[in-house]
């Protein structure tokens, strides 16, 4: 009989502490469930008050090159409003652009006014390479996604030990004789665009099929076919950056690093120990010589190269 008044006793006091301990839980959670409320509503007004994704307003003078775009037509239109919403909302990318735009654009530019390539022609270079040194599954290297026979065409070096498609100043010259040659055939530098995305093989190839001459009247292949509007889209943003809601400033820019020129005519057997003699390592002289692609130099030819090294002190040495 004792046993049992023990047990019921304990069950009671279990049955206390479990109905305390629910209810505390519970006010708790209730607790915890309208801080959440609260703090998602606070997100929500806080959102709805300094973000807003919206249609995009499309210039009404839009054009390439000062070619003009006929946005008269609703294809055509359409296909502009892609673009401009694909690279306004892409926002790292479109920052990560206007960074290097200020860096390496001051280098695109005064080689293609020397060539009489129109400016707009830079924002080509940025759609198809986001100004980096990258390399396309196709072999296209470099700023300009230039093709190892054309680069070696018009007069580049490439092989496993120097490749001057990384040279910026030397393959943007050969971009611009690429596109004079076939700006000549094409007779718009619309045309000429979409030669240098598709070739111009492809291009006369869709001409002859379809019947017409106007990039804007060909059915093209995806990537040519967007390949325009993007570059429109590019230039609008990176051109009026506050209009497409960017807030970044000139201190936010990268800057290309001062340098001096050093001419060689011989093979340089180590890399690392030359970059040693101008108190730089391996790396940073990579950095500015892309083009160099081996840690040594060959050169039995003893050819004439301008190796670029950066002002002394500027960089400071790690130990």
């Amino acid at each position: 009989m004792k046993i049992l008044k023990n047990v019921l006793m304990l069950l009671g006091v279990f049955f206390v502490i479990t109905t305390l301990i629910f209810a505390v839980q519970n006010d708790i959670a209730g607790t915890a469930l309208n801080v959440q409320d609260v703090a998602e509503n606070d997100i929500d007004a806080n959102v709805s008050e300094t973000y807003r994704i919206s249609a995009i307003d499309i210039p009404e003078d839009l054009n390439f090159a000062d070619e003009v775009v006929p946005q008269d037509d609703p294809e055509i239109l359409e296909r502009v409003d892609r673009e401009f919403l694909v690279n306004t909302y892409w926002q790292s990318n479109a920052l990560l652009l206007m960074k290097r735009a200020n860096k390496y654009f001051p280098i695109i530019e005064p080689i293609l006014a020397r060539n009489g390539i129109p400016d707009d022609f830079k924002y080509l270079a940025v759609a198809e390479s986001g100004l980096q040194n990258v390399v396309s599954h196709a072999g296209a290297t470099g700023f300009w996604q230039i093709m190892k026979p054309t680069a070696r065409e018009y007069g580049l070096e490439v092989n496993a030990n120097v490749d001057e498609r990384y040279h910026l100043e030397k393959s943007t010259q050969v971009a611009c004789e690429y596109l004079n040659r076939w700006k000549k055939k094409f007779g718009s530098w619309t045309m000429t665009a979409a030669a240098y995305n598709a070739g111009p093989g492809a291009i006369n190839k869709f001409m002859g099929i379809q019947k017409v001459n106007d990039y804007y009247d060909l059915l093209l292949g995806q990537e040519t076919g967007r390949y325009v509007f993007r570059i429109m889209a590019i230039k609008e943003i990176l051109s009026n950056p506050d209009k497409y809601g960017f807030d970044i400033n000139k201190d936010d820019m990268y800057n290309a690093v001062p340098t001096f020129s050093v001419e060689v005519d011989e093979p340089i057997s180590s890399f690392a120990d030359f970059s040693g003699q101008y108190e730089i390592n391996y790396k940073i002289l990579k950095r500015h010589n892309p083009w160099l692609r081996e840690p040594h130099l060959n050169n039995s030819s003893r050819k004439k190269y301008t190796i670029e090294i950066p002002n002394k002190g500027y960089y400071k040495m790690r130990k």
